[in-house]
């Protein structure tokens, strides 16, 4: 289990399945990765790279593999399995042939204590939604604008 994870005080915990063009991994956003997990902001709790071949076949990609693991070291401390193969496949379903995706699956550590307060408090979430980066944009555009 990673080092100080615990059920009562774990913050939000989300997933996302980001795709790229081609079935390299070069690494690019392992020191954003990695500057996120280092500065507390984050805790990687599991890390998964899918390759789809231009025929539809689909592979996974470990971190502990050869061709990702020096790129992504120290990015995700102790993993466990959140992601179970059938979310993998549910998450290369979705990738166009030829193309790879990072799976990742984290803690939100800078909410960690207000997850908590909520729990204690005996409050829930009903509703939780991330505003796409373009309806951001629009509207800090519309403001610039007045």
């Amino acid at each position: 289990m990673p080092s100080g994870l615990k059920a009562d005080s774990v913050g939000p915990v989300d997933v996302a399945v980001v795709a790229f063009d081609g079935n390299q991994f070069n690494g690019d956003v392992a020191p954003a990765l990695r500057e996120l997990q280092e500065s507390g902001v984050v805790r990687f709790l599991d890390m998964t790279f899918i390759r789809k071949g231009p025929d539809g076949s689909v592979s996974v990609v470990e971190l502990a593999d050869s061709g990702v693991a020096e790129a992504f070291e120290r990015v995700a401390e102790a993993e466990f399995d959140l992601l179970s193969d059938e979310d993998l496949q549910v998450a290369a379903h979705s990738l166009a042939p030829n193309s790879s995706a990072l799976v990742a699956c984290w803690e939100n550590t800078w909410a960690a204590r207000l997850a908590t307060a909520l729990r204690e408090s005996k409050g829930e979430v009903l509703f939780m939604e991330r505003v796409p980066r373009d309806d951001v944009a629009r509207a800090i555009t519309a403001l610039d604008e007045e």
